[in-house]
């Protein structure tokens, strides 16, 4: 294990996200007087789930391996139910605990099944892609998907601890890498602009071949997120923020059936919120356009299709920040200045969109 980095995350059950290499020596005291370990992972990652689950049994934790569909598939009611009967099977209680293993799906679902079983069993992410290490991993926010939207059932349980271990990044494909950048970018314009510096000064090859670099950008996203949920755990105000981009980005994601990855779709309602803010007066142009030229530096989609307008406005219609049938975007008031758009009327919303479609 090399250098760790200890971010805390405040509240009434604090908890410590750890950023370094080699890091699955740390799980074992995050678990400390656990019986029992649901090790809950994809296909992909059944190398590093068997790793895991030979050295907790090494240290006397039974682990019971769980795979789970890959990606958004695993975000279902139907396969948390089979995650339950499988606990149940195995005798676990409230002293026992769910590891998930993966990236940012495999993360939101683990915590799920962690939250409802007994009412709530302790569990920890270990975060397999940059996505998960940047924003699912950290929060407490847990949840799967139905057929009305992305994350409309779920609970806030804060993890025992979470570990983001530098070293799954260096076999993590390249698409799956930009996707995690969106969540990165998106920190830097809400409350860190440092990192946009960083992501401006290496392009995208450098950021791969330097670790400097790239765990400095995991870091500083962290903390971006790790000091607003230490506030508002719940999302009863301040975290509101975190959603920069993903009202517009959820609503691509459900049209498309979830065959967008997630950052992908981020990366369009990052380009979207900003063209929003400006269209409404509230963002200059120069800090509106910086959105589209990073994105774009970085490899990642700024536009959408023009005919989907009609089922985008009705899926950011259920969104969780929609308060009865009034739409609330998080949006800027000036570069680290996020703020509330409330109601903005469908001409509006149209010009915006016209930006992102091209028409």
């Amino acid at each position: 294990m090399d250098e760790l980095t200890r971010i805390p995350v405040a509240g009434d059950h604090p908890y410590d996200v750890l950023v370094g290499r080699d890091l699955f020596g740390a799980l074992p005291t995050l678990i400390e007087g656990a019986e029992r370990a649901a090790v809950l992972y994809a296909p992909p990652l059944k190398e590093q789930a068997d790793a895991i689950a030979e050295l907790l049994g090494a240290r006397g934790v039974r682990a019971l391996p769980i795979e789970v569909p890959d990606a958004e598939a695993g975000k279902t009611a139907e396969v948390a139910a089979r995650c339950w009967e499988q606990l149940g099977a195995a005798g676990f209680t409230r002293t026992d605990v769910v590891v998930g293993v993966g990236g940012g799906a495999v993360t939101d679902l683990a915590g799920f099944v962690a939250a409802c079983w007994l009412r709530g069993v302790r569990w920890v992410p270990v975060s397999t892609s940059l996505l998960g290490m940047v924003d699912a991993a950290v929060g407490g926010k847990t949840g799967i998907n139905t057929a009305a939207g992305k994350n409309l059932v779920g609970a806030f349980h804060p993890p025992a601890g979470v570990l983001c271990d530098l070293a799954l990044l260096d076999t993590l494909p390249a698409p799956e890498l930009v996707a995690g950048l969106a969540e990165v970018v998106k920190c830097g314009f809400i409350a860190d602009p440092v990192i946009l510096e960083l992501l401006e000064a290496h392009p995208l090859g450098p950021v791969y071949r330097d670790r400097g670099v790239l765990r400095e950008l995991v870091e500083r996203a962290v903390r971006v997120k790790a000091d607003v949920v230490s506030s508002d755990l719940r999302e009863s105000g301040l975290r509101e923020i975190l959603n920069y981009g993903h009202t517009l980005g959820h609503a691509i994601e459900k049209v498309e059936g979830y065959r967008w990855r997630h950052g992908h779709a981020v990366s369009v309602g990052l380009v979207y919120a900003a063209a929003l803010a400006r269209c409404a007066g509230r963002l200059d142009p120069l800090t509106a356009g910086r959105h589209r030229a990073v994105l774009a530096l970085l490899g990642l989609p700024t536009s959408y299709r023009a005919d989907a307008w009609p089922e985008l406005l009705a899926a950011m219609r259920v969104d969780k920040k929609a308060r009865g049938s009034r739409l609330r975007f998080v949006v800027l008031d000036g570069l680290g200045r996020p703020s509330i758009l409330d109601g903005p009327d469908d001409a509006l919303l149209r010009a915006a969109y016209q930006e992102v479609s091209g028409a």
